[in-house]
């Protein structure tokens, strides 16, 4: 199995695009399974966000470019720029991933949060569109201070999945 450790910073030409949505994008340590049927590894440091144009590389230099799939989500429209703003202040307080656009937020499907978007006095309905959510002001995820293990987190990751995926 092919393993894609690292984001390269000089793509290739003409590479191939692995297509995934958000939840698939976030995760730093999966298994996909490619158009080809070839099941590859992504191994990349703790809190990576693959975003809509990265390219991952694999040990043996392989590449490809990461396309951000549209997936069904929720578009929040207000009738004016207060009550957008005080729709993002919620999602935000509740710490949801959102995409902020000048007129509009999407934001993935949850009923519940639908309920109290509509309670506030703004539009919600569905639409399918890439998702490309803000990645806070800080750019390395929600953290509470492990990262100074991060080295050795990465080791104990890497042994885990050895121990369980052995090479395939």
């Amino acid at each position: 199995m092919r393993r894609f450790t690292k984001l390269s910073t000089s793509p290739a030409d003409n590479i191939p695009r692995l297509v995934l949505a958000f939840d698939a994008r976030k995760k730093s340590r999966q298994l996909v399974r490619l158009d080809s049927g070839e099941e590859i590894g992504i191994l990349l440091p703790p809190s990576t966000i693959l975003r809509d144009g990265d390219v991952i590389e694999s040990e043996d230099g392989s590449q490809f470019k990461i396309q951000a799939a549209k997936e069904e989500l929720m578009m929040v429209t207000a009738p004016d720029s207060f009550t957008l703003v005080r729709a993002a202040y919620h999602l935000g307080n509740r710490h949801t991933s959102i995409e902020l656009r000048p007129d509009r937020i999407l934001l993935q499907v949850d009923s519940v949060l639908k309920e109290m978007l509509l309670g506030l006095g703004v539009t919600v309905a569905l639409v399918s569109e890439k998702f490309t959510p803000e990645s806070g002001a800080y750019r390395g995820g929600h953290k509470h201070g492990h990262d100074e293990t991060f080295a050795e987190d990465y080791a104990a990751a890497q042994r885990v999945f050895n121990e369980h995926q052995g090479d395939k």
